[in-house]
């Protein structure tokens, strides 16, 4: 049986005081979890995809500029910023899988009614309510279920798990292909009701996770928790300062490429429309291949290895897309570029899960990387500006350092496996401490 150390409130920090334990198998109901929490990724991406699909349409209708068509992406991503660490807080709190059914219903319904919408504004509102689910889910339900897994599968779980939201990008632009020719954008938002109805269903009566319902004193009167218990770890705050910082390098990368992939094969390649539809599609189901595979090698190798890995041939590899892609080449490049720059998305719901105790866990995971969200609205417009200057390609080749960046912060100063989410505690209330035999410095440890 593993053992993580924790210590109580009241004591020595020094004291490493024996008290959690963690399950060695999933289980039947941390099967259930992962299984509705895949289901509902899938559904997550598809929602937050298409309005992408059915961006240009909309502006048509509604008469829009470029800019306040793009806008409504900025709207998105601003309520995904909010709703995320807003959702984490609450989920150390009331609770993961409240939070979740919550954030399932909020972006299945507002999805589905902007296909009513009449306005701009209308729109606009739809999606930054949605953006509040989205982003919820996205933390949380990936957190819930490293928090049901045990240690030695956790990665090839969650990186399975990453891989649905892979998978509602391609469900998303298949569903577009069929839907917007034939009954336009309107019907491919009422599309996202039934999924995410039956999503929930799923979700049903599940559970929280054992550690933390482990972790709920009677009258919690002693607990810390939120954002004054995680400053107050030291181990914590250091680590969420770091975990921010990687995320806005990562979500600057992943993001930039994501939005302007599509217009750099049809500006710079001379790609047609219907042929770059399918080279995302190809692209985005590649991303769910390297998701699953770097999520066992994360298993294997390790979590840091791994994550430093995924990063720097990333880093490597946007450049050389950017500066010898050709009409003829740019098919099996993006096969590679697919697998390659969704990979530390495979890694990092574990690594970062583990890089946090119980009690401020959900605050600490979510606010990390919802804060990093910060380099998803800067990096569309920082390419587009390199676009104006020089071309698509070369500000998609400068992504490459973001990757760098993301790669290094966590591998030098973020250590792996510092806290197991799966642990449960016999001592609630208390906020864990690295156990000594993960390799951490206890010197720097001292609160």
């Amino acid at each position: 049986m593993r053992h993580a150390a924790t210590f109580p409130p009241s004591s020595d920090p020094e004291t490493m005081t024996e008290v959690a334990t963690a399950a060695k198998s999933i289980g039947p109901t941390g099967r259930s979890v992962a299984v509705a929490v895949s289901v509902a990724m899938v559904v997550d991406g598809m929602d937050l995809q298409i309005l992408s699909l059915a961006l240009s349409s909309i502006a048509e209708e509604l008469k829009l500029s470029t800019v306040s068509a793009g806008a409504l992406g900025t709207y998105t991503l601003a309520g995904m910023g909010v709703g995320g660490v807003l959702a984490g807080r609450l989920s150390d709190q009331i609770g993961r899988m409240r939070i979740i059914r919550w954030a399932v219903l909020i972006f299945t319904v507002c999805t589905g009614v902007i296909g009513f919408a009449q306005s701009y504004w209308q729109i606009a509102l739809m999606r930054f309510l949605s953006g509040f689910g989205i982003a919820a889910l996205y933390s949380l339900g990936t957190l819930a279920v490293a928090e049901f897994v045990p240690t030695k599968v956790r990665t090839t779980v969650l990186g399975t798990v990453q891989a649905g939201w892979s998978a509602g990008y391609v469900a998303a632009a298949l569903l577009a292909s069929y839907v917007l020719p034939t009954f336009g954008w309107r019907p491919l938002f009422w599309c996202a009701l039934a999924p995410g109805l039956a999503t929930l269903w799923l979700l049903k009566g599940l559970p929280d996770p054992p550690s933390w319902a482990s972790n709920r004193s009677p009258t919690d009167a002693h607990r810390a928790s939120g954002f004054s218990g995680l400053w107050c770890h030291r181990v914590a705050r250091s680590n969420l300062l770091l975990w921010t910082a990687a995320s806005i390098a990562l979500q600057f990368g992943y993001y930039g490429a994501n939005t302007w992939l599509p217009s750099y094969l049809v500006q710079d390649l001379g790609v047609n429309l219907q042929s770059m539809g399918w080279y995302v599609a190809a692209t985005y189901t590649m991303m769910c291949v390297g998701k699953i595979v770097t999520g066992y090698a994360a298993d294997v190798f390790g979590r840091k290895a791994m994550w430093v890995i995924a990063g720097l041939l990333t880093a490597v590899y946007l450049p050389l897309l950017a500066f010898l892609g050709t009409p003829s080449t740019i098919a099996p490049m993006l096969l590679v570029f697919g697998f390659l720059y969704g990979a530390p998305y495979a890694v990092n719901a574990t690594y970062m899960s583990e890089s946090f105790p119980e009690g401020v866990r959900g605050t600490a995971v979510s606010a990390a990387y919802n804060f990093g969200r910060v380099g998803a609205m800067l990096s569309p417009l920082l390419i587009g500006y390199a676009a104006t200057q020089y071309s698509i390609g070369m500000g998609l080749g400068l992504l490459g350092v973001s990757y760098l960046a993301c790669a290094l912060i966590p591998g030098f100063f973020v250590a792996e496996r510092q806290f197991d989410p799966n642990a449960v505690s016999t001592a609630p209330g208390a906020l864990a401490r690295p156990a000594p035999h993960e390799g951490i410095d206890r010197t720097r440890q001292k609160s």
